[in-house]
């Protein structure tokens, strides 16, 4: 098995993709988004970070973070608020034996993927891919229907429009 080893770089920008450890068919994410949001308050709380970008769709979510200058902790972050949002809902997913053993619910994919962003085009391209999701996944028509993301921020700020990404369909 390969040794897989995470970029770590003090104070930058990541794109992370975050996974409900059985997706289909779930909604458990948009179900519970207060219970998720309030995981996410306590933590940003205990250890910062800026929410630059995030969509939450129903069994996963994607955001872009940048930690304070000098930390590169992301990992322990994202463990917290699993284990935060795991605590603060009621447990009706069957677990595996192994996962019983560990006192572990069976919520979460154990790992996560995430991008430490190189530049301002990475980012512009990364800030994309999180708003158009709920249209690529068919959940709206038009990117501003989806009401678990960053998208109306951006188009306050005048960096998308707000017919963007409208399915042609």
């Amino acid at each position: 098995m390969p040794d897989y080893r995470r970029v770590r770089v003090p104070g930058g920008t990541y794109f992370f993709t975050v996974n409900l450890l059985e997706r289909y068919p779930n909604d458990l994410l948009v179900r519970h988004i207060d219970a998720l949001r309030e995981s996410v308050r306590r933590v940003r709380g205990r250890y910062p970070f800026h929410i630059d970008v995030w969509v939450v769709l129903p069994d996963h979510l994607h955001a872009i973070w940048t930690l304070p200058e000098g930390d590169d902790d992301y990992a322990n972050r994202w463990r917290t608020i699993k284990q935060h949002f795991s605590r603060a809902i009621e447990p009706t997913e069957s677990r595996s034996a192994v996962r019983m053993r560990r006192g572990e619910r069976g919520i979460w994919q154990r790992r996560f993927w995430e991008h430490a962003i190189r530049d301002d085009r990475d980012f512009a391209t990364h800030c994309d891919y999180v708003h158009i999701n709920p249209v690529k996944h068919g959940y709206v028509e038009r990117t501003r229907d989806w009401p678990f993301s960053t998208f109306s921020r951006f188009v306050e700020a005048g960096i998308y429009s707000e017919d963007w990404a409208i399915n042609p369909t």
